[in-house]
């Protein structure tokens, strides 16, 4: 989860809802300049983060407070095959895109035990026989990744209020063609990104965030029950061609 304290409690934004955010700016790319398969590299997008389940397991601080995925610990290497294998129910793009995002996650984890480096080397094998299944080259399925974190990393940077003051600009990232693209938040609140990549000069993309009541919680079950039945709010922001 992605945590913010309030002044009176948390507001919250799940994991999950923060990838259907991103899959949300992915379907607003530039058509001519999108990668291939679009709508399976949406689905990819929006269930990269189907491992966290803020209802379940251990989401807490040793102090009690929502723990942030930032602070969270490495789910198990068995959970990470199964989001593969989970991902292969929907095609074999989108389990590649996944298993791409999961090696970028944790190469460099290689050396920390025999059963991660096996997880590591298992992922390259299984993404070079999808890409043969596939016919896809290595260096379209590498752009298309990269595409994929790009809106991944854009939504971490709304989702997390990283945004800069005073119209400065942030790198979201550079792509393979070079390309570096900027975001920044103009001063009537609308954003932009430089350059502009998408389809339409004005759009907008949501995500809903709860808002819990309390500072902390006694067990991982308070926080459930919290997280169940408080109240949910839309944060909105709209994109413009400046």
């Amino acid at each position: 989860m992605i945590t913010h304290l309030t002044e009176s409690g948390w507001e919250i934004i799940y994991h999950r809802a923060h990838a259907l955010l991103a899959a949300q700016i992915a379907g607003q790319w530039r058509r001519a300049d999108a990668p291939p398969r679009l709508y399976e590299t949406l689905a990819a997008i929006s269930h990269h983060d189907d491992l966290e389940r803020e209802w379940e397991g251990d989401h807490l601080t040793e102090s009690g407070a929502p723990l942030d995925f930032r602070l969270g610990t490495q789910s198990s290497i068995d959970k990470l095959y199964d989001l593969v294998d989970s991902a292969r129910y929907r095609g074999r793009w989108v389990a590649l895109l996944t298993s791409m995002h999961l090696s970028f996650l944790n190469e460099s984890k290689r050396g920390d035990s025999a059963k991660m480096d096996k997880f590591l080397d298992d992922q390259l094998t299984l993404q070079a026989e999808l890409r043969t299944a596939l016919g896809i080259p290595k260096d379209e399925a590498a752009a298309a990744y990269a595409f994929m974190e790009w809106c991944d990393q854009l939504s971490l940077i709304l989702c997390q209020k990283r945004l800069p003051a005073d119209e400065r600009a942030l790198e979201i990232s550079t792509l393979p063609d070079g390309t570096r693209y900027d975001v920044l938040q103009l001063s009537n609140g609308y954003i932009t990104v430089q350059p502009w990549c998408f389809e339409s000069e004005k759009f907008v993309v949501n995500v809903e965030a709860c808002y819990l009541s309390h500072v902390t919680f006694k067990d991982n079950k308070a926080l459930s029950k919290a997280l169940q039945a408080a109240p949910i709010k839309e944060l909105t922001w709209t994109f413009v061609k400046q």
